[in-house]
């Protein structure tokens, strides 16, 4: 094995950006045949790297090896032509065109001057064959599942004769199912020659699937492991640097009178498009109501409608029996509902806000921070380095500006913020997305001790693992409804994975 020429030689490679060391001199192979996982935080410089080899950013130093030979990446182009292709977390795909359309665009066959369409027609079935890759080339591409555009996707850059494929978070839109499938075309591949580059966060998988893992940690490789003598707990230590404890500590629930009630409610979409259709759901004070479904079928919207932040069109909102449908949002919050949503940039926090501020921006007109129309500067300051302490926030200053700290003590402060208030009521709608597994151990553990202490928890997440370590109960959505819900007992991944992708219960229960 040590005599095999790698398909891919990386060496030394670094990338700077202003105040940001993003690649700190990167080094690995990748050898034929091989599916090699890159696992890394969000900010650990998997996606910069990534981001070199195809072509999209030049490095500042470091080399790059094909099959031996020291090559130049200046545009995805050139990565093509070398046998390199990439598949993003967001398809480009043109949803009014066919399959076979969309796999040749850029690279139409022609035949007098014209699409020679029979012959693209036939390779795509070939390659579809070949590989496993089953499509109908002749559908639309709108109207395929998100997993079948993926292989969409896929045969695009094999069309395109790549003997090396970087995938990018691959799974992060699919069903449990659709992510097995994945791995199976992916095992394929790498039997039939070609070489995967896959980029995830996520443990399961590339103990699942990978030959072979890699670690990034601020820009840094801090290790590479292999998956046969790994577990989720030792790679979880590499992505960190200390132990993690993986698994929520909770013990059962005691549900108490109904916080929360939803009843019949729809809204529509910024085009005016129904997107969320006759939702009903109830949850209880001391529980964890989990949301589960792949991201896109309704769950923005639920949220926001039961927020304030979205007008219902229809349907009715109570917080302990009382209509707060037409409520705004500030209104819903005095009545004691904590908000954790899910785009923390754009609407949890104000970036150039410092965190001080950030941490009152629900509370900041009422006593002890205001008298009058004046702010209490030493009240406000006082309730940060408490907030900062209590909730481990890494920070030189409580006067640092939110916006110049990382994904996951941004967070922290939206968590300190909410957790802070007496609430009836917490929404936490993607609450670890982006952030590093330390601080996901500790919000999660934050998140049950709220459900201990007798506040009724509304969880939405596309992690579909966060779900069910958090979740008493299991509510799944598809396509703007809620298709059914699960005591957490019988929510098991197969049986929520199925619902996740439009197969009803009884479905499900008869196999």
């Amino acid at each position: 094995m040590n005599n095999v020429i790698p398909a891919l030689e990386v060496r030394d490679i670094t990338k700077r950006f202003p105040g940001v060391l993003a690649n700190d001199h990167i080094s690995f192979t990748l050898l034929p045949g091989e599916i090699h996982a890159f696992l890394g935080e969000n900010g650990a410089g998997k996606s910069t790297l990534m981001n070199i080899l195809y072509g999209l950013y030049a490095p500042d130093e470091g080399q790059i090896f094909i099959n031996g030979e020291a090559v130049t990446i200046r545009n995805p182009s050139d990565a093509i032509a070398r046998g390199l292709g990439m598949v993003h977390q967001e398809y480009a795909l043109v949803d009014t065109l066919t399959v076979t359309e969309n796999i040749i665009l850029g690279t139409e066959l022609q035949k007098n001057l014209l699409i020679d369409r029979k012959r693209a027609h036939q390779e795509v079935e070939r390659l579809s064959q070949e590989y496993g890759l089953i499509v109908p080339p002749d559908s639309l591409v709108g109207d395929l599942p998100v997993g079948v555009q993926q292989r969409v996707e896929i045969l695009k850059a094999l069309y395109r004769r790549v003997n090396m494929l970087i995938l990018d978070e691959p799974t992060a839109v699919l069903t449990p199912q659709e992510a097995d499938d994945l791995f199976r075309v992916m095992r394929e591949l790498a039997d039939q020659g070609k070489s995967i580059i896959f980029i995830t966060h996520k443990l399961r998988e590339v103990l699942a699937v990978a030959d072979r893992i890699t670690v990034l940690r601020r820009g840094k490789v801090v290790g590479s492991a292999n998956p046969h003598e790994s577990t989720e707990r030792s790679l979880a230590a590499m992505m960190v640097g200390r132990e993690v404890v993986l698994q929520v500590e909770k013990g059962p629930a005691h549900p108490g009178e109904v916080v929360l009630e939803v009843e019949g409610l729809a809204a529509l979409d910024d085009r005016g498009v129904q997107v969320l259709n006759d939702v009903s759901l109830e949850v209880r004070a001391g529980e964890v109501l989990g949301i589960a479904g792949v991201q896109g079928n309704g769950q923005t919207e639920l949220v926001q409608a039961i927020t304030g932040l979205q007008p219902a069109s229809h349907g009715k909102v109570r917080l302990k029996g009382q209509d707060i449908t037409a409520l705004e949002p500030r209104q819903i919050t005095a009545k004691g509902v904590a908000y954790i949503p899910e785009d923390r940039k754009g609407t949890g926090l104000v970036l150039d806000y410092t965190i001080a501020e950030n941490m009152v921006l629900s509370t900041y007109y009422k006593p002890p921070f205001t008298q009058g129309l004046t702010l209490k500067e030493e009240a406000i300051s006082e309730h940060a380095d408490e907030l900062i302490e209590t909730f481990d926030v890494r920070t030189p200053s409580q006067l640092t500006a939110a916006g110049s700290l990382s994904g996951g003590n941004q967070q922290k402060i939206i968590v300190a913020r909410e957790f802070s208030r007496d609430n009836v009521l917490l929404i936490a709608s993607q609450p670890t997305r982006g952030i590093d597994v330390g601080s996901i151990e500790f919000i999660h553990k934050s998140i049950i001790a709220q459900r201990d202490a007798g506040v009724a928890v509304l969880l939405v997440s596309a992690e579909l693992d966060e779900v069910l370590s958090l979740a008493d109960r299991v509510a799944v959505m598809y396509h703007g409804s809620i298709v059914a819900t699960l005591p957490a007992a019988e929510a098991t991944r197969e049986r929520v994975g199925l619902l996740m992708a439009g197969v009803q219960q009884e479905e499900t229960t008869n196999g």
